[in-house]
């Protein structure tokens, strides 16, 4: 494909994603419909569509757009923040977006002077929220979240040392650098999309995981027998870096049992034990358990930028609810003297400390002993952990 077959194939598949369809699906439906795509062209595609996403208000304002742009005006104002003279892929060309019209040729006002919300692809009602954290920092983590992720490894130390892993990755042509935010992590700085076809992965020497991700999971007071909940499991993620890191009896639970189905085949790679278990089958007590809850995933609108523009007030008010149910839900089943995390890969205090908070004043039986805050500024995805102690009743 050319380039400005590739704007046109875009195009297309942001005015579905406009309307409500979810990108990753609208992508995978594009590609089945279109085999002649090799690889080179769907990975610039998905790049297309996915920075407009993130970008969607300075791309609409760079294109002449109010707040409904169509794909059209966002591939339009992702060339001029690039600096590409549109008129070279907006042609006449087989497979080319139609050429410009002399309104289309209008250029904007400067970026510059746009409302703050928009220079920072900012929802304007999240930008207090962010502020109330983040303070001084929010432009910056701001500006970070409207550009791509970087693609971490989680090192698994059952398996590999960080320089046994990066020659092994350097064996499949991926080059990664050790990350100090986290001392299992590895930032790939060449041929990330290479990972998951790469013996160092197939062979569970590495996962991807994000390096803020992992960072929260080295305040968590693991001991060796601990029998351990990752309550919220999901995928498995934190419970795969948590039996890489301690010989542990883990249990990994989700309310939605279908998104558990990747967990076995990756820690059978990872060579750890994780035990599956529906709500009627967990134990009454553990020494640990882990919620990563579910939120509004401000820390990660990089890596999941729909949900940036999903998000309602309504909706934040329905995660927070969410969350302090499940906090109640599992606050019995932990031992006494054992401990309760609370995690999320959220930067508002509403979902955060205010949560955290709440908690400890509806059950004075469990103190709070640490809490850390990680910032995109630290190099990764934002991410929020508290760990309380419930007390021993004499």
């Amino acid at each position: 494909m050319t380039p400005a077959a590739r704007l046109s194939a875009a195009i297309e598949i942001l005015d579905d994603v406009l309307v409500g369809e979810n990108a990753e699906r609208v992508l995978t439906t594009w590609a089945r419909g279109h085999r002649y795509a090799g690889s080179k062209d769907r990975a610039a595609i998905r790049d297309l569509v996915f920075d407009a996403i993130r970008c969607m208000r300075s791309y609409a304002w760079l294109g002449g757009a109010g707040e409904r742009p169509s794909g059209r005006q966002l591939i339009l104002g992702a060339l001029r923040a690039a600096g590409t003279d549109p008129d070279t892929l907006f042609c006449t060309d087989r497979f080319a977006p139609r050429p410009l019209h002399e309104g289309e040729r209008a250029l904007p006002a400067p970026l510059s002077s746009a409302p703050r919300g928009v220079r920072l692809d900012c929802p304007d009602w999240l930008l207090p929220l962010y502020d109330a954290t983040l303070g001084a920092d929010a432009d910056a983590a701001l500006e970070l979240l409207r550009h791509r992720s970087e693609v971490f490894l989680r090192v698994n130390p059952r398996k590999a040392t960080l320089d046994t892993a990066r020659e092994a990755l350097h064996k499949d042509d991926i080059d990664a650098v050790p990350h100090p935010l986290c001392d299992t992590a590895l930032k790939v700085t060449r041929n990330a999309r290479a990972v998951a076809r790469s013996q160092a992965y197939l062979t569970g020497l590495v996962e991807i995981q994000d390096v803020g991700s992992q960072a929260i999971l080295d305040v968590l007071p693991l001991e060796p027998g601990q029998s351990v909940l990752d309550y919220c499991a999901g995928g498995g993620g934190k419970a795969l870096a948590i039996g890489a890191r301690m010989d542990v009896k883990l249990t990994a639970h989700d309310i939605d049992p279908a998104r558990m189905q990747d967990i076995a085949p990756r820690a059978s790679r990872a060579g750890i034990d994780i035990a599956l278990a529906r709500t009627s089958e967990l134990a009454k007590a553990y020494d640990l358990i882990l919620c990563d809850v579910p939120c509004s995933g401000s820390g990660a609108f990089s890596r999941s930028p729909q949900g940036k523009w999903a998000l309602t007030e309504n909706r934040l008010s329905h995660l927070v609810q969410i969350q302090a149910d499940i906090l109640d839900e599992v606050a019995p089943r932990v031992r006494p003297g054992g401990h309760l995390a609370y995690a999320t890969c959220s930067l508002f205090k509403v979902e955060n400390d205010d949560q955290v908070a709440k908690f400890a004043a509806r059950h004075p039986e469990f103190s709070l002993r640490m809490s850390r805050h990680v910032s995109p500024l630290e190099g990764g995805d934002g991410f929020f952990i508290a760990v309380f102690q419930r007390a021993v009743v004499l």
